[in-house]
């Protein structure tokens, strides 16, 4: 590998967490009596929860707090996670070589940080994945590179040196624009191959595929 370090996106990428989000996401809004369909939904993929609850709110119009219905739905997650997480193909055999290579590693999610401390330990990861850097703590949320560079500096290398793996375009287009190269695997869920065209030449179907070229 030509790079020092590999910075992980979580959800849809490392585990097959956007369902649970969906899941939440409809149960929420269907509690408070608003329609959300894919449609509406696409729009939000990857952004920071108070980011897209304000953006939710000027396509839903709803009445309440958007900082009360984030919290909500982070509740709705912190309880489902536990239940339905799981890996994606490819991510405990990614995740192997890495540690095996003892490649230095972190998280970048635009999760909070609850959610990603509770995915990261029902997976077992909790001593594989020790850096652990959320949008939450920085000045804006993807697509801004600002939780990439982040990580890269609490890893201690230039984001230049840094491989990331994403599996949403807004992801990608802050990766990019930290100054990293961006592997895409785009979650089948709510992405295509199509949609990384412009932001990262590299697209792979799934972990499997990324693993063999770094085994090269």
């Amino acid at each position: 590998m030509n790079h020092k370090a590999i910075i992980f996106d979580m959800d849809g990428l490392l585990v097959d967490s956007e369902v649970i989000w969906h899941v939440a996401e409809v149960d929420l809004f269907e509690a408070h009596g608003y329609a959300y369909n894919d449609e509406v939904r696409a729009q939000i993929i990857g952004m920071r929860l108070d980011e897209m609850f304000v953006k939710l709110h000027g396509i839903l119009q709803f009445e309440e707090s958007p900082l009360a219905l984030a919290h909500e739905l982070r509740e709705r997650m912190l309880d489902l996670i536990p239940q339905m997480v799981k890996p994606q193909p490819g991510a405990a055999e990614l995740i192997d070589y890495v540690v095996e290579q003892n490649i230095p590693r972190a998280i970048a999610s635009s999760s909070p940080l609850s959610i990603i401390n509770a995915t990261v330990e029902a997976m077992g990861w909790g001593d594989i994945f020790t850096t652990r850097c959320t949008a939450d703590d920085e000045a804006a949320g993807k697509p801004a590179p600002d939780v990439y560079l982040a990580a890269a500096r609490r890893l201690g290398f230039a984001p230049s040196d840094c491989l990331t793996l994403e599996d949403s375009p807004t992801g990608a287009r802050a990766a990019v624009a930290a100054g990293m190269t961006c592997y895409a695997v785009p979650d089948q869920s709510h992405s295509s191959p199509a949609a990384f065209a412009e932001i990262t030449p590299h697209v792979f179907g799934n972990l499997y595929e990324v693993l063999a070229l770094l085994r090269v």
